[in-house]
């Protein structure tokens, strides 16, 4: 099957949508399914004011139309809301394409927090730009049940899943800092709600991992937490392999991929009783979710790290991307605009 998933979300951005697609195409080959991305990259692009540090694709409808022609896909999956996916649905429209699409990211929630829109005006929006697809994937049940009442239609169950080759405890970073070491990591920025965790009056070490346009501010206001920017590869691997108890304090992800990652390193994980943490801890004995993330912090430091590498050794993403192959061969959502034409230029997924 050939697929086209159109994304707004891509490399070089570091976030749990481009780690997903990037595993989901690697693990759909070895299911005989070829995924091809249609992405920003040769667009004209503009910052997003509410938003540092991210920009925008202005895609144009004639080029839009191009891509999609030449990858002549079998089905069409947009993964994000933004004006990538939004051209990529009107392509469909008006060719009489069936599409699937996935909500990863709750734009209303970001939106709100930025702006102070209300997030029923969100929601509006992406429930109308949902209802034109066949399926609409989510990760977990919360968020399908949750979705389905406010008025989201057509809800199918797309996974998450983590490399428990790459992500594994062989090889912890040797951190001289006061144990216990409590970390989290992403982006830095307000939806994800670092204050919450940084606040927190814990033992030992607070650490973060990442980068983004918060990081000035919160390291003035928390002079004592350590940040370490940005990792990436065995790096990133080897701290989350060293700390003690991985904090996820986002109200607002969907389903936070890191959990899994974390916990394939063995590190339990400390979260706020919300949809992802839910899902992913519910009562396994690999974390603790609470309304008191203090409390949550100190609990998942009893928690076993066997325990924790061995769940997420039976969450694999080839799992993932079988249940997403499975999702549009019993749609069968499109049809190839075009016969066929291989031609070079378009996305690959990166090495």
């Amino acid at each position: 099957m050939r697929i086209l998933v159109a994304t707004d979300a891509w490399h070089p951005q570091v976030n749990g949508v481009v780690r997903t697609l990037t595993s989901l195409a690697r693990s759909a080959a070895a299911l005989g399914a070829e995924i091809e991305f249609l992405t920003p990259d040769g667009f004209r692009s503009v910052g997003v004011p509410t938003y540092p540090g991210l920009r925008m694709a202005l895609p144009n409808r004639r080029e839009i139309a191009r891509r999609i022609e030449e990858a002549a896909p079998e089905a069409i999956h947009i993964a994000t809301e933004g004006p990538i996916g939004w051209a990529v649905r009107g392509f469909c429209q008006r060719n009489k394409l069936a599409f699937t699409t996935s909500y990863t990211t709750r734009f209303p929630e970001y939106v709100s927090v930025r702006t102070g829109i209300p997030d029923s005006v969100g929601y509006a929006v992406l429930r109308h730009f949902h209802a034109a697809g066949s399926m609409t994937m989510v990760a977990t049940d919360s968020l399908r049940s949750e979705l389905a009442e406010r008025g989201f239609r057509r809800l199918g169950f797309w996974t998450r899943g983590v490399d428990t080759r790459i992500f594994n405890p062989d090889q912890p970073a040797v951190l001289d800092l006061p144990r216990p070491i409590f970390m989290t990591m992403g982006r830095v920025a307000v939806e994800k709600n670092l204050d919450a965790f940084l606040a927190l009056d814990l033992p030992g070490s607070k650490v973060v991992v990442g980068d983004g346009p918060q990081r000035a501010a919160l390291e003035q206001k928390y002079p004592d937490a350590i940040f370490l920017g940005e990792k990436k590869g065995q790096d990133l691997t080897s701290h989350l392999a060293a700390a003690d108890v991985f904090v996820f304090p986002s109200l607002t992800d969907t389903f936070g991929v890191v959990q899994l990652e974390a916990l394939a390193c063995g590190t339990p994980v400390a979260a706020f009783p919300v949809t992802g943490p839910k899902d992913v801890i519910a009562d396994h004995p690999i974390g603790a979710i609470d309304n008191d993330l203090r409390a949550a912090c100190l609990r998942a430091l009893n928690m076993s790290r066997a325990d924790c590498r061995n769940f997420a050794l039976e969450r694999s993403w080839e799992n993932s991307a079988r249940q997403f192959i499975g999702n549009l061969a019993t749609l069968q959502p499109s049809r190839a605009p075009r016969p066929a034409r291989r031609v070079a230029g378009r996305s690959a997924v990166p090495n």
